[in-house]
């Protein structure tokens, strides 16, 4: 309490010292308070010099108060980063309207968008990086709409100059394309794949049998189904067995995914085993073959569940496999896992697609599915990128994600199999993307 009433006190004194010293600048013993005051303010050319102070300091304060409010941006939204909605057990929402368009153009209102990470700026330049080696038109068909090469890099480079930030004036300049998705109802299908790693062999024996073949470039005609490869071993003549496996099995999950790590066990080399091209032959998936057969009991139709059913029936091994006759080769890299569009694979943001919707090169917001405790239990909005192509991913309505390497990819992209939303990104029309400086 003492030393509250101390600093009052001087405070009091200081501010007296102050008054003191002013008007014809003696110092008055003995003068009252408001004396001082009086004989300061008697004098007519003080009055109007502290109203000319007064109203200077005013001025100067509305002008800086008016050039902060016109430096403001214009109105920016508040943006979510998550999505909690009425949705079915798959991811579905409940109720949703029919689409009339493989794309239509939505509002700003309501939508969120995710943080631009360092993470995310490297594979936005990545992307950059794509659409520069593409084969895109001057202006292209994407569905119902055209896109053009300089709409693209727009989009690639407003985003990278926002690294840091979650971009709460894109509305300003981007407009929103949602697909339709599989349904017309703009339910997307995402399901996940990953970099397998197998161990292999340089040479065949007994146990490491099963070949991975390169590209045939020398065969004359159309390329052998599945079961000629595998069990005609039609290209044995073309020596393009790159290394063999102990099991059909994991060739073939490796076939889908497109690439795979490999360890030689008689060398100790490693190598990356990536996509060279297909056979042809359209690709089927071996679910359906369980689902159409009654006499088959698999009720766990992930990769795991049919390996642990072939591995206790093996006779069955043929007949699964070869009911895909679609057939992938592969020719052996260094360095990371890498897509079709040759631009290094980045955990939930790159992903497979088909290209007539999205283009290599392009840029998505997706309310991607979250999977937790077993179920779906909201959406996520993610920036993905289309980095990579594949047989099994076609229309409008399926993106395959890239969900990383080895077995925790494996698990990742094992529990991704729901549905969420996605919406192409392009600049608005007639309207300047702006760039930060």
């Amino acid at each position: 309490m003492s030393d509250t009433s101390h600093s009052c006190s001087k405070q009091g004194n200081q501010g007296e010292d102050l008054f003191s010293t002013m008007g014809n600048g003696s110092n008055v013993p003995g003068e009252t308070w408001n004396s001082k005051i009086s004989h300061f303010f008697s004098n007519s050319l003080l009055r109007k010099a502290a109203a000319a102070t007064i109203l200077l300091g005013a001025s100067i304060c509305f002008l800086n108060f008016s050039g902060e409010k016109a430096q403001q941006p214009t109105t920016c939204l508040d943006l979510p980063t998550e999505v909690h909605a009425s949705i079915e057990r798959n991811g579905k929402l409940k109720d949703a309207d029919k689409l009339g368009k493989i794309f239509t153009q939505t509002g700003w209102d309501g939508f969120g968008f995710p943080v631009i990470t360092e993470e995310l700026k490297l594979a936005l330049q990545h992307q950059i990086h794509v659409l520069d080696k593409s084969n895109l038109a001057v202006t292209r068909k994407v569905g119902n709409l055209k896109v053009t090469y300089g709409e693209l890099r727009d989009v690639l480079e407003l985003l990278v100059q926002r690294v840091g930030t979650q971009p709460n004036d894109l509305h300003q300049h981007l407009e929103l394309w949602q697909t339709w998705g599989d349904d017309q109802q703009g339910n997307v299908y995402f399901t996940g794949y990953f970099t397998p790693v197998l161990k292999v062999k340089e040479t065949c024996d007994t146990k490491y049998k099963y070949p991975i073949y390169a590209y045939p470039k020398a065969w004359k005609g159309k390329l052998p189904t599945r079961q000629q490869i595998d069990h005609q071993n039609v290209l044995d003549q073309h020596d393009v067995v790159l290394a063999y496996a102990s099991n059909p099995l994991d060739v073939y999950f490796m076939q889908l995914q497109g690439s795979g790590t490999v360890e030689f066990v008689d060398t100790g080399e490693r190598s990356l085993f990536r996509y060279a091209g297909e056979n042809g032959h359209r690709y089927r998936n071996i679910q359906r073959f369980f689902r159409n057969r009654g006499d088959l009991s698999l009720s766990n139709l992930t990769p795991e569940g049919i390996k642990r059913f072939l591995m206790k029936h093996p006779e069955k091994m043929d007949s699964v496999l070869h009911y895909d006759p679609s057939y992938t080769f592969f020719e052996p890299k260094k360095g990371l896992a890498k897509g079709s569009a040759n631009v290094p694979l980045m955990e939930e943001i790159s992903i497979a697609a088909d290209s007539r919707y999205f283009p290599l090169g392009s840029v998505v917001l997706a309310a991607m599915p979250v999977y937790e405790n077993g179920r779906i239990t909201h959406h996520q909005y993610k920036i993905l990128l289309p980095q990579d192509v594949g047989g099994a991913v076609k229309g409008a309505g399926h993106v395959d994600v890239y969900c990383g390497n080895g077995a925790l990819g494996q698990v990742r992209a094992s529990n991704l199999h729901h549905y969420g939303r996605l919406w192409v990104l392009l600049p608005k029309k007639n309207v300047q993307v702006a760039m930060l400086k």
